[in-house]
């Protein structure tokens, strides 16, 4: 059984930085990709960055491009979000996506971690 389990959220003022851990495991293969996505009240859960766990390839939402750095460790199958420059509008539960390929595509979600940045 596939768990993913992330942490690091938190209260932090603009400007500041946050560091956001993904740890995934139960995956008899492996994962294909791993990411961060965010949600706020109201609005669809959208893309923030994701990371191919095979070469590493990354991909970012536009509005987090110079900001935010998306990592991996395979040794451990975690991944880590590291948020600089945070902005009011970073404010949303950021939520961790493992997928895996062998038996089709299947998606796997963490419980979700609050990141609020205010003054």
């Amino acid at each position: 059984q596939v768990h993913v389990v992330e942490s690091g959220g938190g209260l932090v003022q603009p400007g500041g930085s946050l560091r956001l851990s993904c740890a995934a495991s139960g995956s008899r293969f492996g994962f294909y990709t791993m990411g961060w996505y965010r949600q706020t009240p109201g609005n669809e859960r959208e893309l923030v960055a994701t990371i191919a766990i095979g070469g590493g390839s990354t991909n970012y939402a536009d509005s987090v491009k110079g900001r935010f750095t998306i990592s991996r460790d395979n040794a451990k199958n975690t991944v880590y979000l590291q948020m600089t420059n945070l902005k009011p509008e970073d404010t949303a539960v950021y939520y961790c996506n493992a997928r895996t390929i062998d038996t089709g595509v299947r998606d796997y979600w963490g419980q979700g971690t609050q990141v609020t940045v205010s003054s």
